[in-house]
């Protein structure tokens, strides 16, 4: 069940910047779970050598741990950086 907003959403409030960004990153983890598995899957069973796909899997893994990141430790969430 998706979470319930107490009044109607705004995007200025930080709260909800806060719970949005989250969010965003949870639904990135999860297409960077599924693509990744699934590209790892059909390279292991076609025994196809694929040489792109850990570069794949590394790039998007270092856009993942940077969005992270930043959602985590570098994001400003006050009152105050709203402008």
């Amino acid at each position: 069940m998706p979470p319930r907003w107490p009044r109607q959403p705004d995007r200025s409030e930080p709260d909800y910047r806060k719970l949005d960004d989250r969010m965003n990153f949870a639904l990135h983890v999860a297409l960077f779970a599924a693509s990744n598995s699934g590209l790892w899957f059909f390279r292991a069973w076609q025994s196809s050598p694929w040489p792109w796909t850990p570069w794949l899997t590394s790039a998007w893994l270092l856009l993942l741990i940077a969005h992270g990141v930043y959602i985590f430790a570098i994001a400003n969430y006050s009152e105050e950086s709203n402008g």
